[in-house]
Formats: C-alpha cells, sequence, structure tokens
C-alpha cells in the first residue's frame, strides 16, 4: 500500500507564530505551467493589524541589540538557508517555471545578501553618521537609529530574492519589519518564515503577509503605528495613493523600483530607514 504524500500547508507568519487568516480565506497558487501548487492564506486586514502590533513588540528589543548581535543573526538566516538550499531552489523552480540553474542563482544571491548585509550591521553607524564642526567647546555627534516599524511591499516578479532583498536592509538598522509577499509568487516567503522562526531571529521582527498587495497595502500606508513603508513592489498598484496615505501619518516613504535592479544591495537602503539623533556633549577644558 502507497503512502500518501503530506501537502504543505502555507500560512501566514506573525509574531513569530504560523496562523491561517483570520478571515480564513485562501487564494490558489499555481505553477508556471497552470497547475496547482499549493493554497496559500489571503491576508485580511486584521490580520495586516496583528502582524503591526507583533511588529511593534518586537521594536525595542530588537532595535536594543548590539550592532554586532543583529549582525550575526542576520549572517545565521544565511546559515540556515544555504542548509536548506535544496528546497529553495526546487520551490522556485516549480513556482517560477525557470530553468534549474537559474532557480540556483537566485537562492544563491538571497544567500549573499543576507551576509552582505550582516557584515553592515556593525559598520554603517560609522558611515552614516558624523562628528559635526561647531563653534564651541562641544563634540557634536549625529547617529543613525532605526525608525520603527516598517511595511514593506516586496518586489513582486521574484519568490525569494526580491523578497530578501527588499526585507534585509531594513533589519539591518534594528527596524522590525511587516512584508507583503509576492502575490504569485509567495511560497518561499512563508519557507523563508520558517527559516527565521528557526534562526535567532526575535519573535515579531519579521512578519509575513501573503494575498493581494492591493488590498492589504492601503491599510499598511495608512496605519498610525507604521513609521515608514517601503514600495519597491508596488509600482502595479496605485502608489500615488499609498504615498499620500502615508504622509497623512508623516511616514517615510520608498517610491518603487523595477528591473532587474530593484531593491539592489545599497548603503542607502539601510539608511533610508533610520532617523539621526544628534548629541551634544562639552569638551573638557583642562
Amino acid at each position: 500500500m502507497s503512502r500518501l504524500a503530506v501537502p504543505k500547508t502555507y500560512k501566514l507568519y506573525i509574531g513569530g507564530a504560523f496562523p491561517r487568516s483570520e478571515s480564513g480565506r485562501t487564494y490558489e497558487v499555481l505553477a508556471a505551467d497552470g497547475s496547482f501548487l499549493a493554497n496559500a492564506a489571503l491576508a485580511s486586514r486584521k490580520d495586516a493589524r496583528d502582524a503591526v502590533v507583533a511588529a511593534r513588540a518586537a521594536v525595542s528589543g530588537w532595535s536594543g541589540a548590539t550592532a554586532y548581535n543583529r549582525g550575526q543573526v542576520l549572517y545565521r538566516i544565511a546559515e540556515l538557508l544555504e542548509g536548506r538550499r535544496a528546497q529553495f531552489v526546487a520551490e522556485i523552480e516549480e513556482a517560477e517555471g525557470v530553468t534549474r540553474a537559474a532557480a540556483s542563482a537566485q537562492v544563491d544571491e538571497a544567500i549573499d545578501r543576507w551576509v552582505w548585509y550582516a557584515g553592515w550591521a556593525d559598520k554603517f553607524a560609522q558611515v552614516v553618521g558624523n562628528a559635526n564642526p561647531v563653534a564651541g567647546p562641544y563634540f557634536n555627534i549625529s547617529v543613525p537609529e532605526p525608525t520603527g516599524v516598517v511595511a514593506v511591499v516586496v518586489p513582486q516578479d521574484s519568490s525569494l530574492l526580491g523578497f530578501v532583498s527588499a526585507v534585509a536592509p531594513a533589519l539591518v538598522a534594528g527596524n522590525s519589519v511587516v512584508a507583503i509577499a509576492s502575490e504569485r509568487f509567495p511560497l518561499s516567503a512563508i519557507s523563508l518564515a520558517e527559516v527565521l522562526a528557526t534562526s535567532d531571529v526575535p519573535k515579531g521582527v519579521v512578519n509575513v503577509l501573503t494575498g493581494s498587495p492591493a488590498e492589504i497595502a492601503p491599510w499598511l500606508a495608512s496605519h498610525a503605528d507604521v513609521n515608514a513603508i517601503d514600495l519597491v513592489g508596488a509600482g502595479a498598484l496605485d502608489w500615488i495613493s499609498l504615498e499620500i496615505d502615508a504622509a497623512d501619518t508623516l511616514k517615510r516613504v520608498l517610491r518603487p523600483e523595477s528591473g532587474a535592479d530593484a531593491a539592489a544591495p545599497a548603503l542607502g537602503r539601510i539608511a533610508a530607514f533610520t532617523e539621526t539623533k544628534t548629541v551634544w556633549h562639552t569638551k573638557s577644558l583642562r
């Protein structure tokens, strides 16, 4: 008697747990050839609000960790992703209909970007910060601090690399993230959430919503407890309306990007989600 396969259930990732959508809704995820792959959770407004609550609760602990420790945690993600490389290659190959070589290249680049950003964790402050010249017997120092909760609409044409490229820089500075995964290719994002859950990333630091960005993004853009929103993958949406909604609550906004270089590794993507604190301190006259 042949055994029955155990199909994987793809849920949301909120506050370190994997709940179904509170609405009970799901949608079909299809392979490149149109065949059925899985049912993914169709996140609702309530799910988005729950994710923001979890992200807010995680900010103090994550931002309070040393930069060196955050770098270690991000590097640990790369280690675990390397260990599950074959799974991600197979998922991308099936979902996107690309060759195994192309899927392997995407996974390798995603791993390399975690390592790249991990290396910046305890270095970017020295580059972005500054000792300012002032007229008087004072030290005047500007240092970057995390902006808080960052919502991200990840690039929609990529299973894994776009997600990593958009989420990692926000984490480097000590922010927590609510990410809307690719609607068409959400499965690798949830598999990555399993990596995050079994690494050293504290619960709530990364929250993953699957479903329709057109439905979820407006609620995050207008949410008063979200401090910034990255619209890198929102080019197909009415992103100007999202930017207007974000302005109503004084959010930092990054506009959509397109093409192969969307969310390419850059120090500027880290600095975009920081605020600058300037400190004055008297110099000793002795």
